[in-house]
């Protein structure tokens, strides 16, 4: 196997001329970005020492994310690198797919800089760096949870121009990533970045309105979702090695599914 060559192709993302060279400008946030930061953190927090999972409280605190101190990425970078040998890279916003399973493959974890405003607190469209940093980064200091999502993006990019498998995977990262529970000790946990940034769903994700199923790769790639309410369905893993060693079972389901849409 020619190792140079495998590691040049997986790094075409970082010649990509659609990746700005973008930094965080620590220095230019204003009072008013520090405080919507504060009110998030306090509005959240408190909820999270009984409801998300071990591996997340363990993240908050070796990444030192505070009430009082927007999150500052080099100092993140610098902890990840320790910890799992991944980084923080900035983008402007939403990115194309490619990009986006692109760098999560060259294990880069895209973010925004921008915090919505005090009128935005409740409602926002696009995530801003506040639920791509609380809820996303902590967890980034567990292997099992990155060595997944680096290999999940190197499935999506060997199908980035079919846009059915794209729709496909974007179901496992959406019940998983962004929306997925975990069991530790007989208890529900929350692990999706969706729910950890969310007051409101975190509370509702555990209650016994919706509906908890068991992790389950052929069901998760037949399940739609919505983008716009709380999920009627969780679906809960045991494990973040659970997740990783599922790797192979996601890539033959999908091409499974691809084969029966062909034909």
């Amino acid at each position: 196997m020619n190792t140079n060559t495998n590691t040049k192709q997986k790094e075409w993302v970082f010649s990509d001329q659609r990746l700005q060279k973008l930094r965080q400008q620590y220095e230019i946030y204003t009072p008013e970005d520090f405080k919507v930061w504060k009110i998030l953190f306090e509005r959240q927090m408190p909820n999270l020492p009984k409801a998300a999972s071990k591996a997340y409280l363990e993240g908050v605190e070796q990444v030192k994310f505070t009430a009082d101190k927007i999150a500052n990425f080099d100092e993140l970078n610098q902890v990840l690198a320790k910890s799992t040998g991944w980084e923080v890279q900035v983008v402007p916003g939403l990115i194309d797919d490619d990009l986006f399973f692109g760098l999560l493959n060259n294990r880069r974890f895209p973010s925004s800089t921008w915090l919505r405003t005090m009128e935005q607190l409740d409602y926002f469209e696009e995530p801003d760096m506040f639920h791509d940093a609380f809820a996303h980064m902590p967890l980034l200091t567990n292997q099992p949870y990155v060595d997944f999502l680096e290999n999940l993006s190197g499935i999506a990019l060997k199908h980035i121009d079919n846009p059915w498998a794209i729709q496909l995977l974007s179901r496992i990262y959406w019940f998983t990533i962004e929306f997925g529970l975990i069991n530790e000790e007989g208890e529900l946990k929350i692990y999706g970045a969706g729910i950890l940034s969310s007051a409101g769903e975190t509370k509702f994700s555990l209650s016994n309105e919706p509906i908890h199923l068991a992790y389950d790769v052929r069901k998760i790639l037949n399940q739609e979702y919505s983008k716009n309410r709380f999920q009627d369905k969780y679906f809960v893993i045991d494990s973040y090695e659970q997740l990783y060693e599922s790797l192979p079972e996601i890539e033959a389901v999908l091409e499974e599914m691809l084969l029966e849409k062909r034909q």
